[in-house]
């Protein structure tokens, strides 16, 4: 391992952290003004299903803008343990950045939680809004959990046919903000919609309610996991540049050295793995 492995990338960890806190803080919000009785908005609003669809608009432009905050397109905007632990599946996150990314978005989306509940008092403790909590709908933990791998799935596979696509790379966090949107309008009376355990498990802690947080854990992986092997069969790791959503030239990023370096090591590997190991260690 090089020097530059051995060192932590912490301001990259506190900008996960604080990027599903802020999307916590955003969805507790207009959670408690379209979803509480005593909310005027609430009131204004008589039907639930276009409540949902400005719910949906609302985190769609919520998860864009923190894609493309600057904190966003230094870290990757990851702010799901799932996104990050599917691009160290395909090589582009080093071992240690993919533990405490992971460890920050939990931190960080049961902090967002937290404050927002300083914030909006009772309201957000409401049963009608109940901390956001994502559970099955009336369909049952079977189709919860189905449609949480296929979304998943499907979130995944769009990002990883745009960000490498240099034409449309720029567009990846649109992109993703357009699915959020419409899963949250389309979707969630299914399985809440979370794709995402650490926005799960930070709204059941607030609200102590742990009942089938298991879907939550295991099927938003798996589609994700499945949806980067499908990518690798047609198009192998040389086909997946970087890990981060949006990519700015003026910005560094810990994950193309990461990709640089192991593209070295392989080819030393392969002409002399003496100095392979003499380099990487």
């Amino acid at each position: 391992m090089t020097r530059t492995d051995r060192n932590f990338h912490w301001p990259e960890y506190l900008i996960e952290a604080a990027g599903l806190g802020a999307f916590m803080i955003s969805a507790c919000t207009f959670g408690v003004l379209l979803q509480y009785p005593g909310s005027v908005l609430h009131t204004a609003i008589s039907d639930p299903t276009l409540r949902r669809v400005i719910m949906g608009v609302a985190m769609g432009v919520t998860g864009v803008a923190i894609v493309y905050s600057p904190w966003g397109r230094r870290s990757g905007a990851h702010i799901n343990p799932c996104l990050t632990l599917t691009f160290f599946r395909l090589g582009k996150v080093a071992p240690a950045d993919a533990f405490f990314y992971v460890l920050a978005q939990f931190v960080g989306g049961a902090s967002g939680v937290s404050i927002a509940a300083t914030a909006l008092g009772p309201a957000l403790a409401d049963p009608a809004v109940n901390y956001v909590v994502t559970l099955p709908g009336d369909g049952g933990l079977a189709i919860a959990f189905a449609a949480e791998a296929a979304i998943s799935f499907i979130l995944m596979l769009t990002v990883l046919f745009v960000s490498n696509v240099p034409a449309v790379a720029r567009f990846t966090g649109v992109a993703c903000g357009l699915l959020v949107a419409s899963y949250i309008a389309i979707e969630a009376p299914v399985s809440g919609m979370s794709m995402n355990p650490a926005r799960t498990f930070a709204s059941a802690l607030a609200a102590g309610q742990w009942r089938s947080l298991w879907i939550y854990f295991s099927a938003p992986p798996l589609g994700m996991l499945a949806a980067a092997e499908l990518y690798l069969y047609f198009f192998g790791e040389r086909g997946v540049f970087c890990a981060k959503l949006d990519h700015p030239d003026d910005m560094p990023c810990i994950f193309c050295a990461y990709r640089a370096r192991s593209v070295l090591a392989n080819r030393l590997r392969r002409s002399d793995p003496w100095q392979a190991t003499a380099t990487t260690t």
